[in-house]
């Protein structure tokens, strides 16, 4: 009976050992889910900077606004569009026998002559400092005046003394049109339908003496009718010179 109970007490023992043991095992693993929280915690906060990035990038076609504008094409000022071949300036004209002499266009007068008649008068200045005239600027330079019936055109020359060009034309006679086929003694009415771009500078009442100007590319080069009794009087195709 003795023996019997000293292998008991051993099972016994044994049993309440690894009863012991399994209850740690339970208590050791409890604590291994509670690390697994906090790479949670470091995973949002390490989106957060992500999000963050999304601002920054809406700024980018705020910024482009300002480099667009700059692209933006500059107004032509006055006094700048090349003379040369400018079809602008062909409207700055007049009509003479199927002849157009345009405002600008380099002549001689040889050439003057071949399309308007032998000129009833022709003169020519060079300017100077003591020719009392005041035209520092065009100190040494020619200009030509060639008298037509109903026409006065004036020529200056380049700066090297060869070449000429048209810089002023007035017309007194109807049977030079301008190249919208205005005339002398037309009506105002039809010249503004011809001109609706032109404006006339003064009052413009019909009985009374006004002009109507017309500037298709600057303030440089113009074309200006003058009006008594409503009707063109005289015809004046200019540019300013330097």
């Amino acid at each position: 009976m003795g023996t019997f109970k000293k292998p008991a007490a051993l099972l016994l023992s044994s049993v309440l050992l690894m009863t012991l043991l399994a209850g740690c095992q339970s208590d050791s693993a409890a604590p291994a889910a509670t690390p697994s929280a906090e790479p949670t915690t470091e995973a949002a906060a390490t989106a957060a900077p992500e999000a963050s990035a999304t601002p920054a990038a809406t700024e980018t076609p705020a910024e482009a606004t300002p480099a667009a504008s700059a692209g933006s094409s500059e107004a032509i000022k006055e006094g700048t569009i090349e003379k040369e071949g400018n079809v602008i300036l062909k409207e700055l004209a007049f009509v003479y026998k199927d002849q157009t002499i345009a405002l600008s266009d380099i002549v001689d007068d040889a050439k003057l002559e071949s399309m308007l008649g032998k000129a009833t008068n022709k003169t020519s200045h060079t300017y100077s400092v003591d020719d009392g005239k005041n035209m520092d600027t065009l100190i040494g330079r020619t200009e030509k005046t060639y008298t037509f019936p109903g026409l006065e055109i004036k020529t200056i020359d380049s700066g090297d003394g060869k070449q000429f060009y048209i810089f002023s034309m007035k017309i007194t006679d109807p049977k030079y049109a301008t190249v919208r086929n205005i005339k002398v003694g037309d009506s105002l009415d039809t010249l503004k339908k011809a001109y609706p771009e032109g404006k006339l500078t003064g009052d413009g009442a019909p009985e009374e003496e006004d002009d109507f100007r017309f500037a298709p590319s600057n303030y440089v080069d113009y074309m200006l009718f003058h009006v008594k009794g409503a009707k063109v009087e005289s015809i004046s195709i200019s540019t300013l010179l330097d």
